[in-house]
């Protein structure tokens, strides 16, 4: 049976994780029989959201602690991971995947990735194993594997030049439907980046989650 890591960055879209994106991703890999496990590294929150007001709060949290929210509890250090044990990665997105993940919101094409991040991402791209990356987390994708790598954020033009910027070649895709780079085997969907409710964004999560493992 394959076996799927998924890198979390938090729980919940203004400081850490979507919610829903990684739960439909959850959904859709349970639905294809496949096993998979949460990491998020171990790392401070960059900011912590008042999610009613959506203004930052004064105190302190664990990208590693607030991701355990999300998985219920089943979720590894990234640190941890050997990544022979792993068919393929998903990056679920979130405001988590541009402000812990990587500076992406700061700084746009001149982001850094996270250094556990960057070297788990960078061993699954050497070994030629497929990586999915949803909503924002395409901007990681583009940084890490640039030279004109296929992928979508949707159709938002600001964030698809930061990204062509850093090397790729954006395409304008539907919230609903995925882009493939079979040369780098890297799939990525728009999911709360274009979309307005869960179902659209599970139909492009699921596509890419489908997309992923018949890659592996």
């Amino acid at each position: 049976m394959k076996k799927v890591a998924v890198i979390l960055s938090g729980c919940g879209v203004f400081d850490g994780s979507e919610i829903y994106e990684s739960v439909c991703t959850f959904l859709a890999l349970e639905k294809a029989g496949v096993n998979y496990q949460c990491f998020a590294p171990n790392i401070p929150q960059t900011k912590v959201v008042n999610f009613i007001t959506q203004e930052p709060m004064n105190e302190s949290r664990n990208v590693l602690v607030e991701s355990a929210r999300l998985a219920r509890g089943n979720v590894k250090d990234l640190a941890m991971i050997d990544v022979n044990d792993f068919d393929a990665l998903i990056l679920p997105g979130g405001f988590g995947a541009a402000c812990n993940l990587s500076n992406f919101a700061e700084k746009g094409a001149d982001c850094v990735i996270a250094p556990e991040v960057k070297t788990v991402i960078n061993i699954f791209k050497n070994e030629k194993k497929p990586v999915g990356f949803i909503c924002i987390a395409p901007a990681i994708a583009a940084k890490i594997y640039g030279d004109n790598l296929k992928c979508t954020i949707g159709n938002d033009k600001g964030t698809a030049s930061a990204l062509e910027a850093m090397g790729a070649k954006h395409q304008d895709c539907a919230v609903n439907d995925i882009v493939i780079d079979e040369q780098h085997k890297v799939v990525t969907t728009p999911a709360f980046m274009l979309g307005q409710n869960i179902s659209e964004v599970s139909a492009g999560i699921e596509k890419l989650v489908n997309a992923i493992i018949k890659m592996a």
